[in-house]
């Protein structure tokens, strides 16, 4: 019995470890869930992702781009039939790109680039950041690329790397709650624009400089080695991925060039290079003009942008028709080398040979796709120059379609194809080179496209990176030094006279979006808020009534409302955002109070009486839905059990009684309850909205709302709220103070303010 009593009691006697084990088993899981949060996890997948899908569509649209020569080839003979498939062909792709597009998500559509600078700036665009998007910007933008159209990737690269870090965040949100802080968010929207541009072209370097300059105002500098973490990564994977497909056979440069380093140019030909860069800022500052004035003209309302706007696929189709028509090889194309692609085109305009010696005589061994650019019978400063002309305003035409698209890469061939010419230009003019300490150095027009490139897409950005993003693309800075000089040249040029791309397509949208402040001028500084508030200001006190606040809320569409003492003193107390405001209405005049406050108590089973209790329809619901005054309010789970409620109230059978008359009294007690004063001690407050002065100046406004992202400011004096500036005041005044900057007459601005 001792023996057997003293086995059981070890056996059900707990192990002395097991509780030991169990804290060491949840401190480890505790740590890989921290882990698992963390930022360079976070940057790894990123990366990962994002290569993998840059590599995915250049795959899919190289293999479509194969196909269409393909066909086009094996039609030879047959000039009708050729015609058709080289038309067909990208027709069906765009139009289904632009179909697809518009049936899954119409924020897909364009680059992608100035909605992420308005969501930087901390506006919310809505289905901007959803899988949706996503879905429909990949597969649409490969369709894209894949018709050989005159279209880019960088810009809807950006967007798509933006969707897929703000999707990552809400997944790796479940180990770490970091994620859901929206300055964190911001944060996580900026690194994924570096790694956007990054793993495009496998350029880190420019792309995170790229992305800084494009869509940011100011940046924070803790960004700084997450950006380049993640598109160096990026760019490793999206490399590593093409010499795995055997598409190279190490990792290299995207458009590897191969000039001479010891001597790449003479200190004389630097007025040509500055040539090159100022003229490029006046034809990228034309570019944005004419792309534009397409898009203005396409959003006037006449019968065919009407008769466009119902039938959607037409104008792509139209667009694609005539630019695939004068392309077509045989025909018109043979003078603008139609037959090379994007990327074919590039390739050969960095090439080393000048075509003007090589032009009527034999083949040099290696010329490869540049016997496009050599025609038997037209010069190739006439190819080259058709070939700009063309291509100019078929660029800036076909990023107004309706389909996922972007301009860097037109834009940067536009460049490449004008330093071309401009070093044809320099060669025929020193045909034996340039002679320097007893040695001719021959020209090199491969080097003034490489420079003509980047001052071009500098000018139509207004970037100075492209330059960066240049070393990179050809794996060589033997050019830095005039490459720099026409970038920069191009930029003070393009700056005097356009808005960026991205600018000019956030004024025609109309985004809510600051403009830039323009360098120096002291007017700036002679602004201020006081010149620009708007004075007559929806405000609340605790003296308000219920009728008042309806009132308020049916007269105007403001998301905040300001909170002042009384009406005499006018103190600013704080905020009151319009869903408080409207929740507590809708609670004031329910019908469960009603029936609570009339029946001592009798309320319908299972609910709280609380203006928590109540759901509304979203803002933004409300505001595309101007018919709906006020936004429909349902008590949850209380609707079932009003009429009964009101039957006990007032002890009667509403069902038999015709006698009894409860709406008018359900109407003299809402008017009664109307007439009381709001009840503010049940309503979410904010104690510290942003305010101003009414002496700040023009310029601090406008870095203050740049910088923290603010959608409106109130304005005190001596915490007396005298006004209201919001980013609809602060806007015009910055085109009105751009406007008078340029005509010289800044004093006049406080005129028309006042």
């Amino acid at each position: 019995m001792t023996s057997g009593f003293s086995h059981s009691s070890s056996v059900n006697k707990p192990c002395p470890h097991s509780k030991c084990q169990v804290f060491k088993h949840a401190r480890y899981l505790k740590y890989i869930v921290t882990k698992l949060g963390e930022d360079w996890l976070f940057l790894v997948l990123l990366g990962f992702t994002m290569a993998l899908i840059s590599w995915s569509m250049d795959y899919a649209s190289a293999k479509s781009l194969q196909a269409y020569k393909w066909m086009y080839v094996e039609l030879k003979g047959n000039v009708p039939l050729q015609y058709l498939a080289w038309v067909t062909y990208p027709i069906i792709l765009i139009v289904f790109s632009s179909l697809f597009c518009h049936l899954v998500a119409p924020q897909a559509i364009g680059s992608g680039i100035p909605e992420l600078k308005t969501i930087l700036r901390g506006v919310v665009l809505k289905e901007y950041l959803t899988l949706k998007a996503f879905v429909a910007k990949v597969i649409g933008l490969t369709a894209s690329l894949g018709s050989g159209m005159p279209l880019g990737k960088e810009g809807p690269f950006v967007h798509i790397a933006s969707i897929c870090a703000a999707v990552l965040s809400r997944v790796l949100s479940i180990f770490t709650g970091v994620y859901e802080n929206p300055y964190g968010y911001t944060d996580i929207l900026t690194v994924g624009c570096a790694v956007g541009v990054g793993c495009c072209f496998g350029t880190p370097l420019g792309g995170v400089l790229f992305s800084i300059e494009v869509t940011s105002t100011y940046f924070a500098v803790r960004n700084y080695w997450r950006g380049y973490f993640a598109a160096t990564f990026s760019a490793f994977i999206f490399r590593v991925l093409s010499v795995w497909n055997k598409d190279s056979v190490t990792i290299t440069a995207l458009f590897r060039t191969n000039f001479r380093m010891e001597f790449p140019f003479d200190l004389q030909e630097l007025p040509a290079f500055a040539v090159i860069g100022i003229s490029c800022g006046f034809l990228g500052a034309f570019f944005v003009y004419l792309n534009r004035q397409v898009v203005l003209f396409m959003r006037r309302p006449t019968a065919l942008t009407r008769f466009l706007t119902k039938h959607r696929l037409i104008y792509p189709a139209v667009v694609t028709l005539i630019i695939a028509t004068f392309t077509f090889p045989p025909g018109f194309g043979q003078f603008m080398a139609g037959e090379l692609m994007p990327r074919e085109c590039i390739n050969s305009l960095f090439d080393n040979f000048t075509w003007t010696k090589i032009w009527r005589s034999a083949s040099p061994p290696g010329l490869g796709r540049s016997a496009m650019w050599l025609h038997p019978h037209v010069s190739v400063f006439i190819i080259l120059l058709l070939f700009f002309i063309m291509k100019f305003w078929m660029s800036a035409v076909s990023t107004t379609m309706p389909i996922p698209s972007g301009a860097f890469m037109p834009v940067f061939i536009l460049g490449a194809a004008f330093g071309r010419l401009v070093g044809e230009i320099m060669a025929t003019l020193f045909p034996n080179g340039i002679l320097f300490d007893g040695i001719v150095y021959r020209i090199l027009p491969g080097g003034y496209a490489v420079i003509g490139a980047a001052a071009m897409t500098g000018a139509v950005t207004h970037t100075v990176s492209t330059a960066v993003i240049c070393f990179e693309l050809t794996g060589q800075i033997s050019h830095i030094l005039p490459m720099m000089v026409a970038v920069i040249l191009a930029n003070m040029v393009a700056q005097g006279l356009q808005p960026s791309l991205y600018d000019s397509i956030i004024q025609v949208k109309k985004l809510p979006y600051l403009p830039e402040l323009g360098f120096g001028h002291i007017s700036k500084y002679n602004i201020f808020v006081e010149d620009i508030m708007v004075r007559k200001v929806k405000f609340l006190s605790p003296q308000s009534t219920y009728r008042e606040l309806d009132l308020l809320l049916q007269s105007t569409t403001l998301k905040t409302f300001p909170l002042v003492d009384s009406k005499e003193s006018m103190i600013l107390l704080g905020s009151i955002e319009r869903c408080e405001l409207q929740a507590a209405c809708d609670w004031w005049l329910s019908a469960e109070r009603r029936v609570y406050n009339q029946g001592q108590g009798i309320s319908s089973p299972g609910s709280k009486v609380s203006w928590e209790c109540f759901t509304f329809i979203d803002e933004e619901e409300q505001e595309e839905n101007k018919e709906k005054v006020r936004p429909k309010w349902i008590h949850r789970g209380a609707a079932h059990s009003i009429v009964c409620s009101v039957a006990t109230v007032y002890h009667c059978d509403i069902t038999t009684d015709a006698t009894f008359d409860w709406p008018l009294q359900i109407k003299a007690w809402e008017e009664a309850e109307m007439d009381k004063p709001i009840d503010i001690d049940h309503i979410r407050i904010d104690p510290s909205p942003f305010q101003l002065v009414e002496r700040t100046s023009l310029h601090k406004t406008h870095t203050l709302f740049s910088l923290l992202g603010l959608s409106h400011a109130y304005v005190t004096s001596i915490g007396k709220l005298v006004g209201v500036v919001a980013l609809k005041e602060v806007s015009p005044c910055l085109f009105l103070f751009s406007y008078f900057r340029k005509h010289a007459c800044l004093g006049e601005i406080n005129l028309l303010w006042d």
